[in-house]
């Protein structure tokens, strides 16, 4: 099922992406992501995109976009095509739920979380009750299988959907788009061929493989990184109040970010500078084979 067209696909070998909601400023763990996939990708004289996650227009903090416009500015992150704004392809992202549904993929479902209760998995409740599409939720289905993709760092990792979690929300009853979906049909109209993002992010890719086969997707080669803590032992994210980046301190940042990534060191100059050294010294080998980095970084 591939009926969405792939007119932004661009035709490299290798296609890499950093892909930051707009939740909050960006943080210390933002810049490991951004550095790395940004490496990675040329590194393999590849393309780097950048793509807003913003589908969920309401938890969008103020000035956080232009924050990130910002911050990509002042480390001199250059990417290879147009900044996309996820709030911007609303239509695409129904078109697809439009294919799915002619398919018998999907269907509209009624439970509520107070209906739901602390249950993590979904029984399939509404699965079966032909309910109309309007004002509800859109779960798609899944089956009883394996499903089990060989993460650059972090190994094999597998999960079946429908025993650890069930049929999964692709859209949420306000409206509102759900991550999986736009950023399968993201990754796949731009061309995305390798993912490099944060290990907390580990658990979603098999669902995210799965929708990726009922459309016909090619598949990825995924790499997810270990995560950079606070001093409480939290990952460092806008809901635990990480700071903001200091962009007047730039050069000091990103050297910070590429030895946590466990990256040779680079001359402290200007960030462009500095970026095109860690690419011609990027190493796979030497990033932590973990999901939690064991400095702390504020």
């Amino acid at each position: 099922m591939t009926e969405v067209t792939l007119k932004e696909k661009p035709s490299f070998a290798y296609s890499g992406r950093f892909a930051p909601s707009p939740t909050g400023p960006l943080h210390f763990g933002s810049l490991i992501t951004a550095v790395a996939s940004y490496c990675d990708a040329k590194a393999h004289h590849g393309t780097w995109l950048v793509r807003v996650e913003d589908t969920d227009i309401p938890r969008i903090y103020p000035g956080s976009e232009d924050h990130i416009l910002t911050s990509l500015e002042a480390f001199q992150f250059e990417p290879d095509a147009e900044i996309i704004f996820q709030k911007n392809r609303l239509d695409i992202y129904e078109s697809v739920l439009d294919q799915l549904k002619k398919e018998g993929l999907i269907y509209a479902c009624q439970c509520t979380r107070k209906m739901l209760g602390s249950n993590a998995i979904y029984a399939g409740t509404c699965r079966n009750l032909g309910l109309d599409f309007q004002g509800q939720a859109i779960r798609v289905k899944v089956q009883d299988q394996q499903i089990c993709f060989d993460d650059r760092l972090q190994g094999i990792h597998c999960s079946n959907l429908q025993h650890d979690l069930g049929d999964f929300v692709l859209k949420r009853r306000d409206g509102i788009i759900n991550y999986q979906l736009a950023v399968v049909v993201d990754d796949y109209l731009q061309g995305i061929t390798h993912v490099v993002r944060g290990a907390d992010l580990l658990d979603n890719t098999e669902r995210q493989i799965w929708l990726g086969e009922l459309l016909g997707y090619p598949k990825l080669s995924y790499m997810h990184l270990p995560l950079a803590m606070n001093d409480q032992g939290q990952k460092l994210s806008k809901q635990n109040l990480a700071q903001a980046l200091d962009l007047s301190k730039a050069p000091q940042l990103l050297q910070q970010a590429i030895q946590a990534l466990g990256q040779p060191n680079v001359d402290l100059d200007q960030p462009k500078v500095m970026l095109k050294q860690a690419v011609a010294q990027w190493n796979v080998d030497l990033i932590p084979h973990v999901e939690q980095l064991s400095g702390t970084y504020l």
